[in-house]
């Protein structure tokens, strides 16, 4: 009997996306938005404890409180997330390893490619994402709390100025009491108490209002009385006002004294050649970079340890992060001072990971394993 192998004989065609691929990039997925939202929950809270502060002494107005904290998790979200993957990926992996599944995948046939297409069925679209974000979004973020925060230090000395109520400014040596503000923002029946200078001046005027000048920010009364002099001696001054300014802040201190790389655009570094431009380029580009290849060192290290449980590796893990991310300021650091080239701070601190995930790979599976996959892929 003769078979007919053009006509009865046909191999199914592998499917693009296998059920295997979309169990492990859901179980990934979930996983790293929880991971994510913890560690930007921990690190924006502490951002928001020092921005909470600046808003207690009036530098930061409660209307863009909100608005920076939204921006802050921004940054923190696409600054941690190539850990967040780390983590996850060894968490999900470990937890494989654990219940016998990754045994289960192994008896069918499924090795190191069948993990890594599943995994970077996710990573791949994260780490471009991440390109996108890091190059784009965090910029625009960074500028943009940067333009609020400089804001309302020009506008500090009028925030928190409420009828009815006693206002601290200039670290306490100026206090405010306003009886009635109206709807133009002018004040009436004022009260002020100046200890800015020497001797201690009492302000009380009909109407008060904010006035910038070139020499900067003033409050300018009109109608009132000022007592000045020394508590507890009998000199003291007491003048009848139409008019009196008092400054209440200098200009110059509200400029900034170093500009804010992290908020530069990208095609401003792009066409930059200054080594510390360099360097923030190459730091935005580490974080799709650093999602590639700690979730490719991340599949054979959740391994190491199968009996260590789920958790089995975290500590392996958090030590290759933290050294990697030392290693990404120290080669910036050395990248500003041109102590290296540039091209070698972008580039030694990857290639050093590579390598760590080659070599856990060849633990993994053995170096002949490993030199005939090599093979393969360079021919």
């Amino acid at each position: 009997m003769e078979a007919d192998w053009a006509k009865g004989y046909k191999i199914e065609r592998r499917k693009l996306v296998t059920v295997l691929d979309k169990m492990i990039a859901q179980d990934l997925l979930k996983t790293v938005l929880a991971v994510l939202t913890v560690i930007v929950v921990i690190i924006v809270s502490r951002q928001f404890i020092r921005i909470l502060g600046k808003a207690i002494e009036g530098q930061v107005s409660t209307e863009t409180l909100l608005t920076i904290l939204g921006l802050k998790m921004i940054i923190a979200s696409i600054e941690f997330l190539p850990v967040a993957l780390f983590m996850t990926v060894l968490m999900v992996l470990g937890r494989m390893y654990r219940d016998q599944e990754m045994a289960a995948i192994s008896s069918a046939g499924g090795g190191a490619g069948t993990i890594y297409r599943a995994v970077f069925l996710l990573v791949f679209p994260l780490s471009l994402a991440a390109a996108g974000l890091s190059l784009y979004v965090a910029p625009w973020a960074e500028a943009k709390a940067e333009a609020l925060l400089h804001q309302d230090e020009e506008t500090a000395d009028v925030r928190g100025v409420a009828a009815g109520k006693f206002s601290e400014y200039s670290q306490g040596d100026l206090v405010f009491y306003v009886e009635k503000i109206s709807a133009d923002k002018q004040m009436h029946k004022v009260f002020v108490q100046d200890r800015q200078h020497e001797n201690v001046g009492i302000i009380n005027a009909e109407t008060a209002r904010f006035q910038d000048y070139p020499a900067g920010r003033f409050i300018v009364f009109e109608q009132g009385e000022r007592v000045q002099g020394q508590p507890g001696t009998l000199n003291y001054v007491i003048e009848q006002f139409t008019e009196y300014a008092v400054r209440i802040e200098d200009k110059r201190a509200v400029t900034y004294n170093k500009p804010n790389r992290q908020a530069i655009a990208i095609d401003m570094l792009w066409a930059s050649r200054e080594a510390p431009d360099i360097a923030e380029l190459q730091r935005r580009l580490s974080i799709p970079s650093g999602i590639l290849l700690l979730s490719f060192v991340a599949v054979p290290l959740a391994q190491i340890s199968p009996r260590g449980g789920v958790y089995g590796n975290m500590l392996v893990g958090f030590l290759i992060y933290f050294s990697y991310g030392n290693l990404i300021r120290v080669s910036q650091s050395w990248v500003i001072k041109e102590t290296i080239p540039s091209w070698l701070g972008g580039f030694g601190v990857n290639f050093l990971l590579l390598l760590i995930g080659g070599f856990l790979l060849a633990r993994l599976y053995g170096w002949q394993w490993l030199i005939i996959k090599v093979k393969r892929m360079v021919s």
